[in-house]
């Protein structure tokens, strides 16, 4: 937990907040033909792909922890990305549960000779914090928000929490 003065009250150690500036990242690639179906866009699979690692990014920058992918809430495809183009990737904190975290992703297409932008992607995946010695999921420091758009982020991804955990027990009952 680097930089971080936490404190321990009784036997439960406090994690020192952290403001969502600290947890962006972004990240761009060229779409090559590689990763590219027959009309020459980007393969959804591979923007699920990079908006895995991009969420992670953040997750890790926020918990300075290891973290492994819990559940993506969402993905949804807007513009579709051309070969040759430009794909970059915004993702930021959205909210802090206890040892879990809900990243919300932005993709983007650049027309590298126009300069033109296009939102072609939105997701939230959720991501828990494991510690590097237990492998164990662990506590990870709160949010620090600042701003009124990080305040409704931060309100919607508590009603997609609840959303997710009812569906998630809802399935669990039908099994019994």
């Amino acid at each position: 937990m680097a930089n971080q003065k936490n404190t321990l009250v009784g036997n439960d150690l406090v994690l020192k907040g952290k403001p969502i500036s600290a947890s962006r990242s972004e990240m761009a690639e060229v779409v090559l033909p590689a990763t590219t179906n027959p009309l020459g866009k980007l393969l959804g699979g591979h923007v699920m792909h990079l908006v895995d690692i991009a969420a992670a990014m953040a997750a890790s920058r926020h918990s300075n922890s290891y973290v492994v992918t819990a559940s993506v809430d969402s993905i949804d495809f807007r513009n579709p990305i051309n070969i040759g183009e430009i794909v970059i990737l915004k993702s930021q904190v959205n909210r802090v549960f206890h040892t879990s975290m809900e990243v919300g992703v932005k993709v983007f297409s650049e027309n590298a000779l126009t300069g033109e932008r296009k939102h072609t992607t939105t997701a939230y995946v959720t991501f828990v914090a494991i510690d590097a010695i237990t492998g164990q999921p662990r506590a990870v420091a709160p949010l620090i928000l600042k701003t009124a758009e990080e305040k409704r982020r931060w309100q919607e991804a508590g009603a997609r929490r609840k959303a997710r955990l009812a569906l998630r027990y809802k399935k669990h009952r039908e099994k019994d």
